[in-house]
């Protein structure tokens, strides 16, 4: 009996230890506006997952800065794709038809090792938003 509790206490020690699900909503409108990832900032352990959820039609997303060796990817027009991150740091990533509004979001995956260069890389691409010029600066200014 004894070691079935502990074979039980193993497993789920086992489970609890692995990668998490983080949700990232797709919207038309948020608590920051108009075209939103919800939320626009997520802090997450490296090996979780973060899947992009289909709230509102015609929303994609796409990275657009990750850490040196990272994979980036890039969601169809309203799919619901989930991404595994596996290397440490920050990954910006955006909505394709609504990037010049601003629909931008930033996950920092561990130690945001790329910090520096995802903000010089950030302030470039912001300079094509036509509104919400500072949304992507306030979520980086989340990154710790």
């Amino acid at each position: 009996m004894k070691k079935i509790v502990v074979a039980a206490m193993l497993g789920m020690a086992a489970f609890a230890a692995g990668a998490a699900e983080h949700q990232v909503k797709m919207l038309n409108n948020g608590k920051d506006g108009a075209m939103v990832f919800e939320p626009s900032f997520l802090k997450v352990a490296k090996g979780d997952s973060v899947k992009f959820i289909k709230v509102d039609p015609s929303h994609n997303s796409a990275a657009v800065i990750a850490p040196a060796g990272a994979a980036q990817w890039k969601g169809k027009m309203d799919e619901e794709i989930t991404v595994k991150l596996d290397k440490e740091g920050v990954y910006v990533y955006i909505c394709e038809p609504h990037k010049v509004m601003a629909m931008a979001g930033v996950i920092q995956v561990g130690k945001p090792v790329n910090l520096a260069d995802a903000k010089k890389q950030s302030a470039e691409l912001a300079k094509g938003f036509v509104m919400n010029k500072d949304r992507l600066a306030k979520a980086l200014d989340l990154v710790k």
